[in-house]
């Protein structure tokens, strides 16, 4: 369903309900209605069960179950108080809450509740069992029309989502690598760099195409695919080399003579199609059915996770990671970790704040500022790999900006003309990035553009109006190179910049190359430019850390990466933190204490990490410390991500008390 017809329907099912409602009698007809005609549900006997029994010390009954997103319904009459107590039939007195519990206590596991939502049919009471302490969020009736998306969890939950796209990335992901061994194939130096550097252009250009074509980029579904269908294999070496210098010059410069079918294909701008000389070879009969019947006709390229694609893709291309077992990834789980303690969670709260404003006129003013806040923040990511920790960023800022739309707009229809008005102002412009690999620099900027076509769908869909999208107008600045050896402030100024994030390179001292090895000593430095004494001694990933907090001086910056745990353990705490704290004031405002990272690869591969949230500006906020599924606001987290003082247990040369030295050992 369109936002447009949600909207219609909710205002209809708001109209219906108003003053009805009684349990046993129009229960279960108020949530049929509510799914099929406000959230599009179809099969609705499938998808939702009413009364299913559970055993207590007698049979009761569960309102409503949806088993596909765990949710539990305790549904009440009109005039029932959902938040006091009511006698249940062997005396107790429960709350609707409270009933629905001790019903969730008796079902296995796998059926557990994520959500329990109490209702008296003008108004809901929806309780998230991942904050089993929190607040309920509390949604009525006369505001559905305005915040139905509010309850959008009774039929798509992220999960869910985030299973489709990875199902579908990782498919694609394996054409692509086919794909990718059938043109390789057909080179005349398949081990020359320069032949491999080609071939990787290539792939990512054939890519943007076959989802440029799916997501309506190009203007008519499966255009890419049609056009070369035109042509015997022999021929499409030519017509891609044609195609690829028309999606790359002006429509005004191009010859006016050529054929009607290639003419309409845009321009897109940004360098993706830019001259490079790139070698392509003959295309084979095998190659042209893999790119026009497998990639074009048989999967939806629309559909993809730019986050998890992205890296996928990467690996898929990526000679070294193709040899360690390929498909390595951050899963968006775990780029969450980082990002939502950083900063998401403090900018979802104070957009919540602002919805409370009750002068309509005066929360459009605040919002307004609040969006003007987000377009201002800056981002880099210092080991973004294939981009994908900068582009789960940019998904989930537009997120939020899309429901600050929603609330300034709420479902009117933006008159600007046909591609004129943007009322977008997050861009990925924001996002910057150091990467090694020349191709994952690449692949970061087409998955970051990719993510920009998705979110402006829904932006589209918001405010009912078309938002034109090539030629591309925005770029993330990805620079390639060691980001040890780069000076970051070339990359972005520090004045500008907000956040430091990113999952980077951990390789232990003893197993250091010397060019790592040169890296470390040359960061790890004290006032006069001279080493530490324990520098030779720490994993690689702390000079990520020993920069950042160089960048941070002065600022209000924060940052936060991911490293393996032995950073937090044992005589690594002081050589890495120690410097850290004394030279620059450091200190964590966050952490994740040590949890298994499983990765994505075929040798599955189980590294324990931490993730350490810091900075050095000023804060009398709480600090966040993490451990498995529990969070706990302490005073101060010290190096060893424990609650307590900043020590540090050094090797001494002398006893703390007055013993007797130890000459002699056995």
């Amino acid at each position: 369903m369109t936002e447009k017809d949600q909207k219609k329907a909710a205002q209809a099912f708001a109209a219906y309900w108003k003053d009805k409602g009684y349990e046993k009698g129009e229960s279960q007809k108020f949530w049929i209605d509510l799914l099929e005609h406000v959230y599009g549900v179809e099969n609705i006997a499938e998808f939702i069960s009413f009364e299913d029994q559970v055993k207590l010390d007698h049979t009761s009954f569960i309102d409503g179950y949806i088993e596909s997103t765990h949710v539990m319904i305790e549904q009440k009459s009109l005039d029932k108080n959902l938040r006091t107590g009511i006698k249940q039939s062997d005396g107790s007195i429960l709350s609707p809450f409270q009933q629905a519990k001790r019903y969730a206590a008796e079902l296995p596991y796998s059926k557990c509740p994520r959500w329990i939502i109490t209702c008296n049919f003008s108004e809901f009471l929806v309780y998230d069992m991942e904050k089993p302490n929190a607040e309920p969020e509390q949604i009525f009736l006369k505001d559905l029309p305005k915040e139905y998306y509010r309850l959008s969890f009774l039929v798509e939950t992220e999960n869910q989502n985030l299973k489709k796209e990875m199902e579908i990335s990782l498919k694609v992901g394996e054409l692509v690598g086919k794909l990718y061994e059938a043109i390789l194939r057909q080179y005349k130096n398949p081990d020359n760099p320069e032949t491999l550097k080609s071939l990787n252009v290539l792939c990512v250009r054939l890519v943007f195409c076959l989802y440029a074509e799916d997501a309506g980029i190009f203007g008519k579904h499966e255009m890419f695919g049609n056009y070369l269908k035109q042509f015997q294999p022999k021929q499409i070496r030519e017509e891609i080399i044609k195609l690829f210098y028309v999606l790359n010059t002006k429509p005004e410069d191009r010859d006016p003579y050529m054929d009607e079918d290639l003419a309409e294909f845009p321009y897109v701008n940004g360098g993706l199609f830019a001259d490079e000389n790139i070698e392509i070879p003959r295309f084979t009969e095998e190659i042209v059915n893999l790119l026009i019947e497998n990639a074009s006709e048989s999967f939806d390229w629309s559909e993809i996770s730019p986050t998890i694609f992205g890296a996928v893709f990467e690996s898929t291309l990526n000679p070294e990671t193709r040899r360690s077992g390929g498909m390595h990834y951050t899963s968006i789980e775990n780029i969450h970790k980082v990002i939502d303690p950083l900063f998401l969670d403090e900018l979802k709260a104070e957009f919540q704040r602002i919805c409370e404003t009750k002068v309509h006129k005066t929360k459009v003013a605040k919002l307004e500022n609040f969006r003007d806040k987000l377009s201002n923040l800056t981002f880099l990511d210092t080991a973004c790999g294939s981009g994908n920790f900068l582009t789960e960023t940019y998904i989930s800022l537009r997120r939020l900006e899309n429901d600050v739309l929603r609330e300034i707009y709420d479902g009117q229809m933006l008159i600007g003309g046909e591609g004129e008005f943007n009322p977008i102002k997050i861009s990925i412009n924001q996002f910057y990035g150091i990467e090694i690999n020349d191709f994952a620099v690449t692949v970061a900027k087409t998955a970051l553009w990719i993510a920009e076509s998705q979110m402006m769908h829904e932006t589209e869909e918001i405010i009912q109006s078309n938002i034109e999208f090539l030629p591309l107008k925005t770029n993330a600045t990805i620079v390639e190179g060691n980001a040890l050896q780069v000076d970051w402030k070339s990359v972005v100024s520090k004045e500008k910049l907000s956040y430091i994030m990113g999952n980077p390179l951990f390789v232990g001292y003893s197993l250091q190359s010397k060019e790592q090895k040169s890296d470390i000593l040359s960061i790890y430095v004290d006032e006069t430019g001279k080493p530490y004494k324990t520098a030779g001694k720490i994993n690689y990933v702390a000079g990520w850390y020993f920069k950042a907090a160089q960048m941070m001086q002065q600022t209000s910056v924060r940052a936060a990466f991911v490293s393996t745990n032995s950073i937090t353990q044992g005589e690594q705490v002081a050589g890495v933190w120690k410097p850290i704290f004394e030279r620059f004031g450091v200190h964590i405002d966050f952490a994740h204490r040590t949890f298994r990272w499983d990765s994505e690869a075929s040798l599955k591969a189980h590294v324990h990490c931490v993730i350490v949230g810091f900075s050095t500006a000023p804060s009398d906020k709480e600090r966040l410390l993490f451990d498995n599924d529990t969070m706990k606001k302490v005073e101060n987290i010290n190096a060893y991500l424990v609650e307590g003082d900043n020590v540090f247990i050094e090797s001494r040369k002398k006893p703390l008390c007055d013993v007797p030295a130890i000459c002699k050992g056995f």
